[in-house]
């Protein structure tokens, strides 16, 4: 069915084979290639998404082009734009793939009727939504207080693996700085 995500509940949850084979039956697959989007500003997201395989990005393009990324999910974690998601109101982000991706998608209305009939699900659910919070807490602390060189060293030790799958422009909007600032701080940190 969908074996990676079976073994990640398996891995990550105390639930029974029942119920992870109800979750499952519910997915959708999807592909998504390089730069497709799943979700557009102005679009409501309908659907919570797992990444199986490949990376994607939560992102927000300014009026004038500039690109501001919210967040990367890469295989084995969840994303959606969750106010819009909530609250069923256009989204004011985009979700696009960063490169090739296998994704499971579950409609709004089957992932709520999940959570409603399954509470261990429920409990799971509950728990990333406290460690995603967890984590916005320490980005935005690092964004508003640390220099360009302590965000690029924090993203360096969060995800490593990261730096060879990115641009570095990407890398950059992710961080708040510019291209020209990131080139600068690899540079020195290569001179060391």
């Amino acid at each position: 069915m969908h074996t990676e995500f079976q073994q990640y509940l398996f891995g990550q949850t105390d639930l029974p084979d029942e119920t992870i084979r109800q979750v499952c039956y519910l997915a959708k697959p999807k592909v998504l290639r390089r730069n497709e989007s799943i979700l557009g500003t102005g679009e409501i997201c309908r659907h919570k998404v797992f990444v199986m395989k490949g990376l994607l990005k939560t992102y927000h393009t300014t009026t004038d082009g500039h690109e501001h990324i919210l967040q990367f999910s890469p295989e084995q974690s969840w994303t959606l734009d969750v106010e819009s998601y909530d609250r069923q109101v256009p989204s004011r982000v985009s979700i696009a793939a960063v490169e090739r991706s296998e994704i499971l998608c579950w409609r709004k209305t089957d992932f709520d009727t999940l959570l409603a009939e399954l509470p261990a699900l429920k409990q799971f659910a509950e728990q990333l939504i406290s460690r995603n919070t967890y984590y916005s807490r320490q980005r935005m602390l690092t964004m508003l207080s640390g220099t360009p060189e302590e965000r690029y060293e924090d993203f360096v030790q969060r995800f490593p693996g990261f730096l060879s799958r990115l641009p570095l422009r990407m890398i950059a909007a992710y961080l708040g700085i510019s291209l020209k600032t990131l080139t600068r701080i690899r540079h020195a940190q290569y001179r060391r």
